[in-house]
């Protein structure tokens, strides 16, 4: 029996030890799940022509990250686990969900070397992961670590942008110099905001979900409270 709840009314809040959301597109679901001390989400892509699927961090609560994955004979099979960067509360649980799944890891070279599970794939900045016959697009946002990516999937509808630490409602993620501050700031600006519409759904590392568009307006406050 699944310890974790799956709820299909999608609002982007979870609560830590909660139920899972899940929301359904036309090609792919996304299943989002608060795990571990630090709030963390780990989010589950599934295509849905080909039941495969894709897990990005891996954060904590391997066993919660199973009972979303599922047990029974239908559960996806979950070929890719994606971390979004090397710091520690994004990636408790990566040996253990890849190594119980068979599954590939990914992750960008510079952050490679602090994983647990060296990665099988290194992207780097407009590369492509797969998730059955569904494509996300790799892009890299320096400043928060060397290495942070976020994925975007180009839904129909509307582009799904998952940002890790990168992006939040209220600013981007945290940074240690003003020089790393400016260069996450400039990456979220030209690569994420300049490129994509507002109706762009993103999902963060922690905490709630948010659209660009709600965002937008605050990008010169931003820049200006500094780090």
């Amino acid at each position: 029996m699944s310890g974790v709840n799956v709820v299909d009314e999608y609002t982007g809040h979870v609560e830590p030890g909660g139920d899972a959301t899940r929301r359904t597109l036309d090609a792919l679901t996304i299943s989002k799940l608060s795990v571990g001390p630090m709030d963390n989400n780990a989010y589950l892509l599934v295509c849905r022509a080909t039941n495969e699927a894709l897990l990005i961090d891996a954060a904590s609560d391997s066993e919660r990250i199973s009972d979303l994955i599922g047990h029974g004979p239908d559960r996806p099979a979950l070929r890719t686990v994606v971390t979004t960067h090397q710091h520690p509360d994004h990636w408790q649980a990566l040996g253990a969900v890849a190594g119980a799944n068979g599954s590939y890891t990914a992750a960008h070279p510079a952050d490679a070397d602090p994983l647990p599970v060296p990665p099988d794939h290194l992207v780097e900045h407009g590369d492509t992961l797969s998730v059955g016959d569904c494509t996300l697009e790799v892009i890299h946002l320096r400043g928060h670590t060397p290495g942070s990516i976020a994925l975007l999937y180009r839904d129909k509808e509307r582009p799904h942008l998952f940002t890790g630490d990168s992006l939040f409602p209220g600013g981007v993620g945290k940074t240690n110099s003003a020089e790393d501050f400016t260069s996450l700031l400039d990456d979220v600006e030209q690569r994420v905001f300049a490129q994509l519409p507002d109706e762009t759904w993103f999902y963060p590392g922690h905490g709630d979900d948010s659209t660009l568009g709600e965002q937008r307006p605050h990008l010169a406050e931003w820049r200006e409270r500094g780090w």
